[in-house]
C-alpha cells in the first residue's frame, strides 16, 4: 500500500465516513461527475468551515505532504459545486490531502464533483459506513449528528437508519455535550465511552478524565468518583463528606442501569427498603426517560 493510501487512513474523522477511503465506487445512478476523475485548479477549491475535525496531526500531514510531492495525489478528493465569487468547489472529503497538496505547491488536484441531486447518496454513503466501520465513539457521535444537521433526521429516524436503538443514538449524541479537552481524550483512546458517559453526570469532567487518567479507574471505580464528588469529596478518595460505600452488587446495579439509560443513577439502601435516583441534564433526557416508563 502506498504511503498516502496508508495515511489516508489515519486520524479517522467525520470525513471519513463519507467517502475518505483508499477508494471510492460511486452508488448506482450518481451522476457522471461523480463517477469521473477531473483535476481542478487548487485556487478553485476551499476546504468546508462545517467541517468537525479542526485539529491535524502536523507529522503526519508532513508525511502525506512528502508522499504527494514523490506521487502526486493518488486519491481524489470529494468536492461539490458552489456559488462563490472567490472559489468553485468546497470539499466534502479529503482536507487531508488538499493540506498536503497545497504544502506540496500543486496546482492542480484530482477530484470528484458531487452534484446538488446526489446528496441523497452522500446520505446514503453515510449511513451505510456508519454502520460498518470500526469507529471511536466520537466519530459515531459527530456521524449522526450529521444525519440530523444535514439531513434533517430526527434521533428515532437516525436509529432506524443505522439499526441502532433510540436509546444508543441518544447515549453517542451525549458526548457531543464533553468539553473539547474530553472529546480529544475519548478520540485518542485515553477513555472509552463508559468512562466520558460517567464524567458527564459530574459539573468538571474535565477533573474527573484527569483523575480516571491518572488512577486508571475502571469506568465502575469512575461513577463512584462522580457520585463523591457530587457529595463534596472534590477529590473522590473519602473523607468526612464522602458518601457511604456501597456493596459490591449494589454498585454493580447502578453501573448496569446507568448503560442502559446513558444516564448516571445513584442506589440508596436503607433500612427499610430504599431509592433510586437518575440524574438527568436537560427536558430532552427527562422527556426520554418518561416516554420509556409509560412505554413500559
Amino acid at each position: 500500500m502506498s504511503e498516502e493510501r496508508k495515511n489516508s487512513r489515519l486520524g479517522k474523522g467525520l470525513s471519513a465516513l463519507i467517502g475518505e477511503y483508499d477508494t471510492f465506487e460511486a452508488p448506482e445512478g450518481a451522476s457522471d461527475s461523480v463517477k469521473e476523475i477531473q483535476m481542478l485548479r487548487m485556487a478553485q477549491v476551499r476546504a468546508n468551515p462545517q467541517q468537525p475535525r479542526k485539529k491535524f496531526d502536523e507529522k503526519k500531514l508532513a508525511e502525506l505532504t512528502a508522499s504527494v510531492k514523490a506521487h502526486g495525489v493518488l486519491t481524489p478528493i470529494l468536492v461539490r459545486e458552489v456559488d462563490h465569487q472567490d472559489y468553485k468547489f468546497q470539499i466534502i472529503a479529503g482536507e487531508r490531502r488538499f493540506r498536503a497538496s497545497k504544502a506540496a505547491e500543486l496546482e492542480e488536484i484530482p477530484a470528484r464533483i458531487l452534484k446538488t441531486n446526489d446528496l441523497q447518496l452522500l446520505e446514503i454513503g453515510l449511513i451505510e459506513n456508519v454502520q460498518r466501520e470500526d469507529l471511536n465513539a466520537m466519530e459515531e457521535a459527530e456521524g449522526y449528528q450529521a444525519l440530523m444537521s444535514r439531513f434533517g433526521k430526527t434521533q428515532e429516524t437516525v436509529a432506524e437508519s443505522v439499526g441502532k436503538s433510540r436509546a444508543h443514538v441518544a447515549n453517542m449524541l451525549r458526548l457531543l455535550n464533553l468539553p473539547e479537552s474530553v472529546r480529544d481524550h475519548l478520540r485518542a483512546g485515553d477513555i472509552t465511552a463508559g468512562h466520558a458517559r460517567a464524567a458527564l453526570a459530574s459539573d468538571d469532567p474535565d477533573a474527573v478524565v484527569e483523575q480516571v487518567m491518572a488512577r486508571k479507574l475502571s469506568v465502575r471505580e469512575t461513577e463512584a468518583l462522580v457520585r463523591k464528588m457530587a457529595a463534596g469529596d472534590m477529590n473522590g478518595k473519602g473523607g468526612s463528606k464522602a458518601i457511604d460505600e456501597k456493596d459490591v452488587d449494589t454498585e454493580a446495579l447502578e453501573a448496569d442501569l446507568s448503560r442502559a439509560l446513558g444516564l448516571m443513577v445513584d442506589i440508596k439502601a436503607k433500612a427499610n427498603g430504599g431509592e433510586i435516583k437518575i440524574k438527568y441534564r436537560d427536558l430532552e433526557q427527562l422527556d426520554d426517560i418518561c416516554r420509556r416508563l409509560s412505554r413500559n
